[in-house]
Formats: structure tokens, C-alpha cells, sequence
């Protein structure tokens, strides 16, 4: 008999789902605590969860049995995803259920800021009447201004346009011709800034969009602009969100989402012209029938066909094929990752050539990893093994995918060709031995680089000094160089290091290395 736990609250009808399922026994054990759960979960083949359950590498330790974790929604920043990878263990979510649900709500709380709707309703509860001191303003004609333009940013922006506002989108990742087909405005994040009368965010929660808008962005912006966050919390710095309401540079702000969950006494809610909701986005009797559903049907196919759907870490093939193509699979993702990070502008087109013996496999689910490790950086939560390939057409991105059967330096090599509107970036890799992957050349850069954990690729004037500085810079701020190759570009003049640390570098360290004299760019990698 198969066992899976729901331990988080998921809708009825997907626990009917694995109620009247034949050789599934479910149990549903809400509220536990964490040591409750580890105390449980190696009974069970199967978790289910929403975002309250923490699957921490801790408790996949002890989760002897477990095949599978699956989350009712999109976010899986409660789940250790490389542990569970180590341990076979695939990791699925649900990334279209709640997309329309999610935008509808950013919509909702941009009219209820505009019209002190909350305002109104505590008021008129307290007997109050105060209609003059609660004016709003109309929508009508005005610059609403979309950050992210994936699923539910791109709903977003269709929603005010239905409003008849003038949408303006910013998407780092996506091409200007691709907004502007959809209907709309692509603009710079200055110009966004400028012009916007109200700020919807959705983007992914990222190291690089952790506190993005900030002091910084907010004085940038229009005195008197709205801003709505219901993507993830910690995009915000709500400590500066605070200083500008205060300011009066922002005039108000609707928050579902915030840096600590639930919130407690935050300084914002001591301010009128601040409105906020439990992480309402995705709670909709639609949305969560819809995620239950989905997460039922995708757990029980692969518990009992093998089948496997929207998962994040493992790709849709047979087993037989997955045996032959392991190792390269991960390589494949690692490169995407890596590509996704050397490379700037939005991606146009991307080119995955295949040299060696592969022995007449199918490399479909191989390139398809390629694409998934370029986009998740981008995306992160939304994009699995299943939809890569679907989401970079809808983005625009040209593939293609060639093979040969000589490699002049490996039995086998991959090479993956990324073409962005500012740049182009090759880097090919292979596999040592039977299983350890290694990238061995970026661009005119030949190395041997494992790729994961942290590293950065540093250009610099091929000058007596300029290792040694970057070597002492690192060391007097207690980073320790795990791995270091140096090798020269076709100038002649400037060098290429590659150095791999034990932790990841700190922003004001890269901003030091960036400030040593012989030292051009610096590039920090997380794989």
C-alpha cells in the first residue's frame, strides 16, 4: 500500500482524489510541528504540501521511504530542492492553478487602494462618516506600471488595459518585440519608474530581486505613485517603503505579500494610506480546487504509472532512458544556470550542438534541461522539465538543436550557443568518468570547472600584481579560494580567472575586486 501525507491544508476534493485511488492510503495531519513530522514521514511515499510545511533537508533525512513532494501552488521556496534531488526524491508544483487568481487580486487591491475601500468599511464599522476625508481618484487614463512580464504579470497588464489605463511592462528577460506584439509598452526601468502612476511587481523571489525596490528605486519614481506587491515578500524593503510613505514620495501601497510571514506589528500598518491582505493572491475557491486537483492527479500518476509532471528537478522520461542519460542531464542544467548568469539583455536565440558518441540516444529531454536551467533564474518556480520548452516559445526564443559524431578534445561534448540582444556566449561541456560533469570552455576559455556551489569569472590587464591583488582582497575578507585557473583572452592583453570559493562572495567584495586597478569585470556564478 502506497502512503501519502497531506500536512498542509489542501482542497477536499483532491484528498477525495486519493481516497477512492486503489492502493493509495492517504492521511491528512495538519499543523505539525517540525519534529512531529520528521517523527512520521518515513511512513509515508508521498507529501503533500501548500507553503506552510518546511521540507528541510533535515526531514527528507528522514524520510526513508519518500518517492515524492508535491506542492498545491507555485512556490517551492519552503522545499530544499537540491536535497530532495540528491535523495531520488522528485519535487512537483502546480504552476498554472492560480495564476488568474493571483492577478485578479493585484488588480483588486489596486482599486481598493485607490478608492480607501478598507479605509471606508473600518470607518463607516465605527460610526463614523467620513466621506470627504476618503476621497480617491479614478484609474481612468492613468500609467500603471507592470515589473515581470510572465503568466501572471502578462494577466495583469491585459486587466488594466481592460481598464483602459496606459500599461507600460519592464521584463529584463523578455524581448521588446514580444511585449509590444502582446499590445504594449516596453520600457526601460528608469523610464517605468518615471512615468508610472501605480507599480505592480511579479517577479520571483531571487537573490537579485531581494529588496529590488528599494530607496533607491522609490526615489527614482513619480511623487505620488501607488505601488502593489502580491508577488513574494522581500521584493520590497518595507523599511524604505516606510521612510518614502512617510515622505510623501509614495502615496500608498497594497501589500498581500511581506519580509516575515505573518507580518506582526509592522511599522507600515501604523499608516493609513497602507492596506494589506494575509497572502490572499492564490486564495480562491477556484484556484485552490484547481492546484488540489492538479497535485492529486500528479502524484498519483507517478506513484503508480511513473509518470511524471511538472516536476522541478527531474525530466519526463522512461527510466530505461534516464539511466543512459543521467549525467548528462545535469550537466545540461547547470550549463542553462551558467549561461543564464554570464549572459545580459533578453534572450533571442540558443543553439545546443552535440559532438561524440551519444550512440543514437534521443538528446530531446537533455536540451530541454539546457532551456530549463536558462530560464529558471529567470522565473525560478514556474518553469520545470515539462513546460521549458513551451515557455521559451512563448518568450520568443528561437532553438535549435544540432549533432555530430567527431569531437577533436572529448569522446563527448555539449555545447550551448546563448544569443541575447546585447551579447552572444558559448560554453561547452562533458562528462568525467561515468557521472561528474565538468564545463571545460566559455568562450575562448578553456578550463575544467565543476559546475556547482560558488564561483566567479574575472577579467583583468595580463600584468605582474593583478592575481596576487585579487588573491589578497579575497583573503583579508576571509573567502577562500577552493579552485583557481588563469588563462589568457585572443588579445593577448587581459587574462580570464576563474576562481571557485568555499562561500559565496559578498556584494561590497565584488565591488572591491571591481575597484582593483587592473581588474576589468567581475562575474559571480551560484550553481
Amino acid at each position: 500500500m502506497l502512503k501519502v501525507l497531506v500536512s498542509d491544508n489542501l482542497g477536499e476534493v483532491g484528498i477525495e482524489m486519493f481516497r477512492k485511488e486503489e492502493g493509495i492510503e492517504v492521511d491528512v495531519k495538519t499543523g505539525l510541528s517540525p519534529e512531529e513530522l520528521k517523527n512520521i514521514i518515513g511512513n509515508y511515499h508521498a507529501l503533500a504540501i501548500r507553503s506552510a510545511t518546511k521540507v528541510t533537508e533535515d526531514l527528507l533525512e528522514a524520510a526513508t521511504q519518500l518517492k515524492v513532494v508535491g506542492r498545491a501552488g507555485i512556490g517551492l521556496d519552503n522545499v530544499d530542492i537540491p536535497a530532495a534531488t540528491k535523495r531520488g526524491i522528485v519535487v512537483m508544483n502546480t504552476p498554472t492553478g492560480n495564476v488568474v487568481t493571483t492577478a485578479e487580486h493585484a488588480i483588486s487591491m489596486m482599486l481598493s487602494l485607490t478608492r480607501n475601500i478598507p479605509q471606508g468599511t473600518a470607518t463607516l464599522k465605527a460610526g463614523k462618516w467620513e466621506k470627504k476625508k476618503l476621497q480617491g481618484k479614478e484609474i481612468f487614463n492613468k500609467v500603471l506600471g507592470v515589473i515581470g512580464f510572465g503568466k501572471i504579470g502578462s494577466i495583469v497588464a491585459d486587466r488594466g488595459r481592460g481598464l483602459k489605463m496606459q500599461v507600460i511592462v519592464y521584463d529584463p528577460y523578455v524581448t521588446p518585440d514580444r511585449i509590444q506584439k502582446a499590445g504594449f509598452e516596453s520600457v526601460s526601468l528608469e523610464e517605468l519608474y518615471r512615468r508610472s502612476d501605480y507599480i505592480t511587481v511579479h517577479v520571483p523571489k531571487l537573490k537579485d530581486t531581494m529588496g529590488f525596490l528599494n530607496k533607491s528605486a522609490f526615489e527614482q519614481m513619480k511623487t505620488g505613485v501607488m505601488l502593489i506587491n502580491c508577488a513574494r515578500g522581500g521584493i520590497v524593503n518595507e523599511a524604505d517603503l516606510y521612510d518614502a510613505i512617510k515622505s510623501g514620495k509614495i502615496a500608498g501601497a497594497a501589500l498581500d505579500v511581506f519580509e516575515k510571514e505573518p507580518p506582526g506589528n509592522s511599522p507600515l500598518f501604523e499608516l493609513n494610506n497602507v492596506i494589506g491582505t494575509p497572502h490572499l493572491g492564490a486564495s480562491t475557491a477556484e484556484a485552490q480546487e484547481n492546484v488540489a486537483v492538479a497535485i492529486a492527479q500528479q502524484i498519483i500518476d507517478y506513484l503508480k504509472n511513473d509518470t511524471i509532471v511538472n516536476a522541478v528537478n527531474v525530466p519526463s522520461v522512461t527510466g530505461e532512458l534516464l539511466a543512459k542519460l543521467k549525467p548528462y542531464l545535469s550537466l545540461a542544467d547547470r550549463m542553462g544556470c551558467l549561461q543564464a548568469q554570464l549572459s545580459k539583455g533578453p534572450l533571442k536565440e540558443v543553439s545546443i550542438e552535440y559532438t561524440g558518441d551519444f550512440q543514437e540516444l534521443d538528446m530531446s529531454p537533455v536540451s530541454t534541461e539546457v532551456i530549463k536551467g536558462l530560464l529558471t533564474p529567470m522565473i525560478k518556480d514556474a518553469v520545470n522539465s515539462v513546460n521549458a520548452p513551451i515557455i521559451a516559445k512563448e518568450r520568443g526564443i528561437k532553438f535549435t538543436e544540432t549533432a555530430s559524431s567527431g569531437s577533436q578534445d572529448y569522446l563527448n561534448m555539449i555545447t550551448v550557443r546563448a544569443i541575447t540582444t546585447e551579447m552572444t556566449n558559448t560554453v561547452s561541456g562533458t562528462i568525467f568518468g561515468k557521472n561528474e560533469p565538468r564545463v571545460v570552455k566559455i568562450n575562448n576559455f578553456r578550463l575544467e570547472m565543476i559546475p556547482q556551489g560558488h564561483s566567479a569569472i574575472i577579467h583583468n590587464l595580463d600584468q605582474p600584481g593583478a592575481i596576487g591583488s585579487i588573491g589578497s582582497t579575497l583573503g583579508k575578507n576571509g573567502i577562500n579560494i577552493a579552485q583557481m585557473q588563469v588563462g589568457q583572452d585572443q588579445d593577448g592583453e587581459h587574462n580570464v580567472i576563474f576562481i571557485r570559493t568555499d562561500t559565496s562572495i559578498p556584494e561590497p567584495v565584488i565591488q572591491e575586486l571591481r575597484n582593483l586597478p587592473l581588474v576589468k569585470t567581475v562575474t559571480t556564478l551560484e550553481l
